[in-house]
């Protein structure tokens, strides 16, 4: 039975992601890839022109996830301070899940890839501080641009520190106690 359109790209990019979850990760080529997919590195360049476009896909994933949340956050919820302790949340939420994008997001699987890839993701970050900015203004908060810049920058932290942790240390774990330090 033929393969429905995409299908394989969507095979490739889960296959991806699932390499990048180990939690003692090393760099990621196209042949460890075409191995644990049982396909060989042609293959993968028939759906992919290069890894960068595999690593763009992923960014594509997080981009339209985050920002698809993030907006129903924005509309269902009238205060900007609830706006932005949600957001925050689902960032962590989000990387919970989903810990191979964590890799990703912080820049880790992007070393050693075109430089594209790293200015895509900080624009991402840029984007989504622009979000809580945003939803600080609308709480008419005196420190819109200062506040949404450190919860970015909490955010990014506990990114990392997941996934240095070998995804042990979950970001999700101590934002219930610290959103008040953050938020007050």
């Amino acid at each position: 039975m033929p393969r429905a359109k995409g299908e394989r790209r969507l095979e490739i990019l889960k296959a991806l992601a699932q390499m990048l979850e180990a939690p003692k990760w090393e760099k990621i080529t196209t042949a460890a890839l075409a191995e644990k997919l049982g396909v060989s590195e042609a293959a993968l360049y028939r759906h992919f022109a290069s890894k960068a476009q595999m690593y763009e896909g992923l960014i594509e994933f997080i981009e339209s996830s985050v920002f698809t949340l993030a907006n129903q956050i924005t509309s269902d919820e009238a205060d900007g301070h609830r706006q932005c302790e949600k957001l925050v949340e689902m960032l962590l939420a989000f990387a919970e899940k989903n810990p191979g994008m964590v890799r990703v997001m912080t820049g880790d699987a992007l070393v050693g890839e075109h430089e594209r890839l790293q200015a895509r993701i900080n624009q991402f970050f840029e984007r989504f501080e622009s979000t809580l900015k945003q939803s600080l203004r609308v709480a008419s908060d005196g420190d819109a641009p200062g506040r949404a810049g450190a919860l970015l920058r909490y955010s990014l932290g506990c990114l990392h520190q997941y996934a240095k942790s070998g995804f042990a240390k979950k970001p999700t774990d101590s934002f219930s106690a610290q959103r008040r330090y953050l938020l007050a």
